[in-house]
């Protein structure tokens, strides 16, 4: 079973804080999926890995990006896995039937939203009910992340 963890957002954007959870799955050496709902989010999170840190350089591709198998981060609108990414990260709401191949589970929402948050509920629900174990994160002031029971 894969170990799925639900990432509140409240404080940061996706496109601040996604990132630095990325810079930590690459420092572990894994590769990640990030499967999103919509076309101007895939554009907006492209940007974001290229520019948001000045210091960083996260490499990633899309699928019109040349060889995407060869990509550390690979972001899609469907349930392509080129690279053989063992992270997948799934974010506007966008969920998984089947994460086999997948060590990891990375949700996250805006839980500024009460819609997003109930539609969270509902999935961690549903990966609980899988027989995955989940696991719930809060940003912190600061910006980073604590784990809840």
């Amino acid at each position: 079973m894969s170990e799925v963890s639900f990432y509140q957002l409240h404080l940061q954007p996706l496109e601040v804080a996604l990132p630095k959870l990325l810079a930590r799955v690459l420092e572990a050496g894994l590769r990640a999926v990030i499967r999103v709902a919509s076309k101007e989010r895939l554009d907006s999170l492209d940007q974001a890995l290229w520019s948001e840190d000045p210091d960083s350089f996260l490499a990633h591709g899309t699928r019109d990006t040349p060889q995407p198998e060869n990509q550390p981060i690979y972001l899609t609108l469907e349930e392509d896995n080129p690279g053989g990414a063992s992270v997948l990260v799934l974010v506007e709401g966008r969920t998984a039937s089947d994460l086999t191949g997948y060590e990891r589970c990375l949700y996250m929402f805006d839980g500024r939203s009460e819609d997003l948050k109930k539609e969270a509920r509902q999935h961690w629900q549903e990966f609980k009910d899988a027989g995955h174990d989940v696991a719930y994160w809060q940003q912190t002031e600061a910006g980073g992340w604590e784990k809840k029971d």
